[in-house]
């Protein structure tokens, strides 16, 4: 039987509740992205996958999931369209030949470089309707509220564990 009580949860309070609040500016955020990085035809994910790779160059897709903080399930789908867009390759590692290893090739250094100034300008709008100081203070709370749940997240951020496996720092 239907309860005829109106419920004393009203859409203000579910506009300014965080959660809500994060996941429109996430919504808002990939907007803008892919708004202004249209011409590269890649995802907020898939250039933070070509960032790391170039960074990182010879990380298995295991340890990439950990330094962009995706999951490893849904990294092969991307991992498969940036090798197909040929800006990534896949090499068998020299100890076991079951584990690709992931290295830019030229095409994807170029798009990296050619994309920035238009990430650049995503980040700007991102932020541009507040004040220079609210900037500032905004992106430091978020920092803070980032790293203090970190281990809440489905797929922590873990990239110096990952790194420290491959050898190397950064």
């Amino acid at each position: 039987m239907p309860n005829n009580k109106s419920s004393s949860v009203t859409m203000d309070a579910v506009y300014t509740a965080p959660g809500y609040l994060f996941r429109r500016m996430q919504q808002i955020a990939v907007a803008l992205f892919m708004e202004e990085c249209k011409a590269f035809d890649l995802t907020p994910v898939q250039y933070a996958a070509l960032i790391a790779i170039s960074t990182h160059p010879g990380i298995d897709a295991t340890r990439l999931s950990a330094v962009i903080a995706f999951d490893r399930s849904t990294l092969g789908s991307v991992i498969e369209r940036l090798e197909a867009k040929a800006f990534i390759e896949r090499k068998p590692a020299p100890e076991d030949r079951r584990v690709k290893l992931l290295h830019l090739t030229r095409a994807g250094a170029a798009v990296l470089r050619d994309i920035m100034p238009s990430v650049d300008q995503a980040q700007l709008r991102m932020l541009q309707p507040l004040k220079p100081a609210d900037r500032k203070t905004l992106l430091g709370l978020l920092t803070q509220l980032v790293d203090l749940n970190n281990e809440a997240s489905r797929v922590p951020l873990r990239a110096e564990d990952a790194l420290e496996h491959l050898g190397k720092s950064g």
